[in-house]
């Protein structure tokens, strides 16, 4: 069942009403769906659930047990607050609007990758290494990966397998060197070559924000003397929930992230969290980590997204 299903069929359901007098109440359709984690495209249909008619008052209770599943579902205390008194101000179509207002929480911001030079950024743990290998094998035209968290040599070892595997040339440097040097060896060898993109595995371990900021502006800084960086993707377990918040917060601070790898949405996942990191700082998911082969992995869409939750 869907975040919001157990909620909509509560309040449009006719069977428990007993001031309606049918004979026969046409029962309501429930529509089948798959987990959150699973982006099949589908359309929800003109008379979905969320538009039928309240039959029964809402009531406070009923609003404080929706908005503790949200917040276990991850969606953050803010966006929850949004959609409870979304819900709450329209007595006519309470249910239609917080559907409004969880549509509108998505970014509208371009979800598509730029070719050119990509910075994988994250903390240790969340599947950096492994998204970098992944979008490597997905992205057309010739790519280059570059092993710039000196400091993890198991990150190091594990992106030359990916790359042997993928069959992409990983560009290395000393154990426990200068990422930057290592970044700027590979922007070299991306605009040498002509290579259409560079993807480069940066450092996770940093401490504080003054730490990253301090390491990401120098490895910024000695690729664009090669060439401008088209992307910043940050990396988020979606099992870490609001900590997968918290992370997103220090990182879009220290730097311009330009998208979102969401890893491990696998079903274990509750989900939420893609939509509030998208509320909060307008930044879109741009792909998704789905297991642990190299094709799962897949563009993330918007749309089967609010569709698995609604549905």
């Amino acid at each position: 069942m869907s975040l919001f299903k157990k909620f909509v069929n509560k309040f449009t359901s006719k069977s428990d009403t007993p001031e309606v007098e049918t004979s026969e109440p046409a029962p309501i359709e429930v529509f089948e769906t798959k987990p959150v984690a699973t982006f099949e495209i589908k359309e929800l249909p003109k008379d979905d659930l969320w538009s039928q008619p309240i039959v029964r008052e809402i009531k406070d209770s009923d609003w404080d047990e929706l908005a503790t599943e949200l917040l276990q579902s991850d969606l953050g205390r803010e966006l929850t607050n949004e959609l409870i008194s979304a819900g709450k101000k329209s007595k006519d179509k309470p249910l239609a609007a917080i559907k409004e207002k969880l549509e509108s929480a998505m970014s509208k911001k371009d979800r598509a990758t730029k070719s050119g030079v990509i910075l994988i950024v994250g903390v240790n743990g969340t599947g950096k290494t492994t998204s970098a290998a992944k979008l490597a094998n997905k992205l057309p035209g010739q790519t280059i990966l570059a092993a710039a968290d000196t400091f993890r040599a198991a990150a190091v070892d594990q992106l030359k397998t990916w790359g042997t595997k993928i069959g992409k040339e990983v560009v290395t440097g000393q154990a426990n060197g200068d990422p930057a040097a290592v970044a700027f060896d590979a922007a070299k060898k991306f605009v040498d070559t002509k290579s259409d993109n560079l993807i480069i595995d940066t450092a996770g371990r940093l401490h504080n924000k003054a730490d990253l900021m301090a390491e990401l502006g120098k490895v910024r800084r000695v690729i664009e003397k090669s060439a401008p960086i088209s992307e910043v993707l940050l990396v988020v377990d979606a099992t870490t929930g609001q900590n997968g918040l918290a992370q997103a917060q220090v990182f879009t601070e220290a730097v311009e992230v330009t998208g979102i790898i969401l890893t491990k949405l696998d079903g274990s996942a509750r989900g939420g969290i893609a939509l509030a990191i998208e509320h909060k700082f307008d930044i879109p998911v741009k792909w998704v980590g789905t297991g642990e082969s190299v094709n799962d992995f897949e563009t993330f869409d918007s749309n089967s997204y609010i569709n698995g939750l609604l549905s």
